[in-house]
């Protein structure tokens, strides 16, 4: 909701989600957001990480990933989400 934003709750968020990330030596985060904020944490098209969504229309705008010390750059593909996610 509009009154809750611009409060750093998110971007807390988003640091921890990346760093614990990290700490479990994942290679990449991927979402599907505002290509607007995202960025402003390491996030680009997931296409230029040979990453393409598993939906066409999400497209390489809102489609994004952030490498984290563990990517492997020889892991390229369609992202896949996992099978509870699927279910959904």
């Amino acid at each position: 909701m509009p009154q809750w934003q611009r409060r750093g709750v998110g971007s807390a968020l988003m640091h921890a989600v990346l760093g614990a990330a990290d700490a479990r030596d994942e290679g990449l985060v991927v979402l599907l957001g505002h290509p607007g904020y995202y960025p402003r944490f390491g996030f680009r098209p997931a296409v230029e990480q040979g990453v393409t969504p598993p939906v066409p229309e999400w497209g390489p705008r809102y489609f994004m990933a952030r490498p984290l010390s563990g990517w492997d750059t020889s892991i390229r593909g369609e992202f896949a989400y996992a099978e509870p996610f699927r279910r959904i």
